[in-house]
């Protein structure tokens, strides 16, 4: 049987990732997810591209971005910054009625993002976002959003975000990436995380999930206080490493531990390798990754 054809559909604008958090959140109200515009009623993952064209970055939004995730003010888009203008169609595509279930509660595993390029703050680009199958994995399954970036027909940017819907695991699944030695790494700066780190950045990104802004709100979700944004992590990384980046590369992250706020963690690198850890013990890793030229 021949593949289902993917529908693409055009967005005029950015979605508002307000309202579509309070979407994400209707499939935990018992019997929500039968009606046909919640989440949760599909069976598999549907074949949906959503794009964007005319994209472009305010001066004040990139400055602030930069403040917050530690980069120096310049006139080139972090390669993070990208994924913080395709997270509301991220939410677009996991918050329609046909996907197979809620938002809330995924966990993200791994992203990959590749730079060909750098892009410069007042390039306009167009955005392209849809998701692959479902996969097995030891604790559940797991799903990959790719997004790209395009200048006119030119590819610039391209990132994969895996994410992990908890449930009955498969023994069969493929084993993760190895690890890459991260307890090992030699220490580069030691990093103080405020308590408000988790509202600053959902500010800035648009990433106002309830798990990275309050204690309160983290409770309800099963963690002891507020954690830190991945991306955030990754974007920090990024930032301690810019002076050393080519202009293009792909930095590959797993997401080990979640980063309780506050708290102090420390950064560590070598030869293209690099992990956040626990400063009283190194094998406890929070964020292990690498950069390599494109």
């Amino acid at each position: 049987m021949a593949a289902a054809t993917a529908k693409t559909r055009a967005l005029r604008s950015s979605p508002g990732t307000a309202g579509l958090y309070a979407k994400a959140a209707l499939p935990l109200i018992p019997g929500a997810s039968l009606l046909p515009f919640v989440a949760g009623g599909g069976s598999k993952i549907p074949r949906t591209v959503l794009t964007l064209d005319g994209v472009k970055a305010t001066r004040d939004e990139l400055a602030a971005y930069d403040r917050v995730c530690g980069f120096t003010l310049r006139d080139t888009l972090p390669s993070t910054f990208i994924h913080v203008k395709a997270f509301p169609l991220h939410m677009a595509l996991m918050t329609d009625g046909s996907f197979p279930f809620g938002a809330v509660g995924l966990v993200h595993l791994r992203n990959r993002i590749t730079q060909l390029r750098p892009v410069e703050a007042g390039e306009r680009f167009d955005l392209r976002v849809s998701t692959m199958p479902l996969q097995p994995h030891p604790k559940g399954r797991t799903f990959t959003i790719v997004s790209e970036a395009r200048v006119g027909d030119e590819l610039v940017w391209q990132d994969a975000s895996t994410m992990l819907r908890r449930g009955t695991g498969d023994k069969s699944a493929p084993k993760p990436p190895e690890a890459i030695g991260a307890s090992q790494l030699p220490f580069v700066a030691q990093w103080k995380l405020g308590e408000e780190l988790g509202r600053r950045y959902g500010a800035v990104s648009g990433d106002r999930n309830p798990i990275h802004l309050h204690a309160l709100t983290a409770k309800a979700f099963g963690f002891p206080r507020a954690i830190a944004h991945g991306m955030w992590t990754k974007a920090r990384c990024l930032a301690a490493l810019e002076s050393t980046l080519p202009d293009a590369y792909a930095v590959d992250v797993t997401f080990k531990r979640p980063v309780l706020l506050p708290s102090k963690v420390t950064f560590a690198a070598e030869d293209g390798r690099f992990a956040v850890r626990n400063p009283k013990d190194d094998t406890k890793i929070h964020l292990e990754g690498t950069v390599t030229a494109a």
